[in-house]
């Protein structure tokens, strides 16, 4: 049987000056990501959409979460098979083109995790077990879901 798990997000625009969105450079991209009983999240556009690059924007959100999901599986499978991991460290990286219209998409994330286990005669079967990790990463799956949308506007 299938389980659902259903999650919540407010995202709140920071970035009002006082006059709105009058024209594309007049307003800040900040905004505050917030999830009940979570640390709230300060983000931005990225620096090229005329955001604050001192904030996470939604590619770096994007490829963390790519990165934080391989490897909570990862841990996970590891200790279902007896392989215990010490330390975990992923040095993420993603590449996206940007569209003449402004739109884009990634075309590549590579992971690079470097893992610590106490066995080291292990380390074949520790290797193989990334790619049984990145199986169940369901954030690589192409949106195969449906996105809508239920706007109001004041």
């Amino acid at each position: 049987m299938k389980k659902e798990h259903h999650y919540k997000a407010n995202i709140t625009w920071t970035g009002n000056p006082g006059h709105g969105t009058i024209n594309a450079a007049a307003y800040s991209r900040d905004h505050t990501i917030s999830v009940a009983n979570k640390v709230n999240i300060l983000a931005s556009s990225d620096t090229p959409f005329r955001g604050d690059g001192t904030k996470h924007n939604p590619e770096d959100l994007l490829l963390s979460s790519l990165s934080e999901c391989h490897m909570l599986w990862y841990l996970h499978i590891c200790a279902d098979n007896g392989i215990t991991v010490m330390a975990y460290v992923d040095n993420a990286e993603g590449i996206m083109t940007q569209n003449e219209d402004g739109g884009g998409q990634f075309k590549e994330v590579t992971l690079n995790p470097v893992v610590t286990i106490t066995d080291t005669s292990q380390i074949e079967k520790a290797n193989a077990l990334h790619h049984e990790a990145n199986k169940n990463v369901l954030l690589q799956t192409p949106l195969i879901f449906l996105l809508s949308i239920i706007q109001v506007v004041l």
